[in-house]
């Protein structure tokens, strides 16, 4: 159900909720609050057509979710534990959340519950904010809705990724884009959203032969953001990620890594970035053949390793960072923690299961609408399989509320194709138990 009054919010609402004159509030109802109470405020919070009803509702979750056991977190105590040496022996991975965002996040729940594990998280990047029509207020309400819905208890991580700078803007105007970025941030700590990565790798200058030179506006805006970030935060400590080499370029290295961070923490306390990203060989998406299966890249996962190996040594941060995995044949994921990789990025192939197992008319729907839309974008050698591939997820803000709408049978199949892959990575990337480590440093 979605309400779309406020008073129809308000009578609802009283049904299990009671709230005092100070807005603290008590569940009166826990059954109601279960049964469809709580499925109400996510679908109203997402796709209310009265904004202060929207708004009345992803407040009302955020307050909900610690009186059941749910958290929104801060991973950054354990990753500096894994930076320490204290914890190992696995990858985080970091599942992006661009479709039907309250039925995925519960199937994220539900396998972590199967397996006891607590390491993983929850992301949206700048990019997807606008094509998947979601603002870190809206997707942090999704995402804690779903950890109440399935009775999940513990620390939940929820990450704005990706808050990348447009090299265009920045070299015409650096405030502005900085300006651009903060207001994103600010945005996304009032959403308790605690975990922020910060890419300003499309800054780095390749043409410079100096390695501190390539990365310096890389380093330099990161520590501004940095310090941006440290200024803002109240009570909880925001855990940071950086990025030196911008996917789809040249594979970072050891010396990359060392001048960015021999640059960043000139500028900053030791409160910095708790990990980094790097390119090994992988894009965004994948690159489709003619057919549209995913040429498979090659993976350096020496990159993953020597780097991490290093942030350990000498900065004592958790380590390397993978973006653009999702999509690589099964057989690759258990090398990640094999190499010591603190945190895998995934994000097309769950967009695929769940556009691949919608009810046939609306993907056809959905393919029609992005060939109409995106022609100017599609690259000129492209066949209608790969512009398809490659620009659908313009489509899915479009098609956002259809989506959300589906029947429960029609949701039911993309939800089992989810738990199925989530499940498989969960065991590939060795998280199973880790809810219990990971309660020993977020509190």
């Amino acid at each position: 159900m979605v309400i779309n009054s406020v008073d129809e919010f308000s009578s609802y609402i009283s049904s299990f909720i009671s709230e005092d004159l100070n807005g603290e509030i008590k569940i009166i109802n826990e059954d109601k609050l279960y049964s469809d109470g709580i499925d109400t405020l996510a679908y109203t919070s997402a796709l209310s057509s009265d904004t202060s009803v929207r708004f009345s509702a992803k407040v009302l979750i955020r307050k909900i979710a610690p009186l059941v056991g749910v958290k929104s977190s801060s991973i950054y105590e354990f990753y500096k534990a894994i930076g320490r040496g204290d914890v190992y022996g696995f990858s985080v991975p970091a599942m992006n959340i661009r479709m039907i965002a309250y039925d995925f996040s519960q199937v994220v729940f539900e396998e972590a519950i199967k397996r006891e594990a607590g390491a993983f998280i929850l992301e949206l990047a700048r990019h997807e904010m606008d094509y998947t029509d979601q603002r870190p207020d809206e997707f942090s309400a999704s995402v804690l809705a779903a950890a109440i819905k399935t009775r999940f208890k513990g620390p939940v991580f929820i990450q704005g990724d990706h808050y990348q700078f447009t090299k265009s803007v920045f070299e015409k105007n650096p405030q502005e884009e900085i300006n651009n970025i903060e207001l994103l941030i600010k945005d996304s700590l009032m959403a308790h959203i605690y975990n922020i990565d910060i890419d300003a790798s499309t800054l780095v200058d390749l043409s410079k032969e100096d390695l501190l030179e390539q990365q310096r506006d890389n380093y330099e805006m990161t520590a501004e953001i940095t310090t941006y970030i440290r200024n803002l935060e109240r009570g909880v400590k925001v855990s940071i990620g950086g990025e030196i080499g911008h996917i789809g370029g040249k594979n970072s290295t050891v010396a990359d890594f060392k001048a960015f961070m021999d640059g960043y923490t000139n500028l900053v306390d030791d409160m910095g970035i708790a990990k980094v990203s790097v390119q090994t060989g992988t894009s965004h998406g994948g690159i489709p053949d003619p057919f549209g299966k995913v040429i498979e890249p090659e993976i350096d996962f020496s990159v993953l390793k020597d780097i991490s190996n290093a942030a350990r040594e000498k900065y004592k941060i958790a380590g390397s960072v993978q973006h653009g995995a999702s999509t690589l044949p099964e057989e690759k994921f258990k090398l990640f923690p094999e190499n010591d990789t603190v945190e895998v990025h995934l994000s097309t192939e769950f967009q695929n299961i769940i556009m691949e197992n919608l009810p046939e008319e609306l993907r056809e729907k959905i393919h029609k609408w992005t060939l109409d839309n995106f022609s100017n974008e599609r690259e000129e050698n492209w066949n209608d399989t790969q512009a398809i591939y490659k620009l659908r997820k313009k489509a899915i803000g479009h098609f956002k509320t259809e989506c959300w709408m589906l029947s429960d049978q029609d949701k039911l199949k993309i939800k089992e194709a989810l738990a199925k892959k989530i499940g498989f990575l969960y065991d590939a990337f060795n998280i199973t138990g880790t809810a219990h480590t990971v309660s020993k440093y977020i509190g």
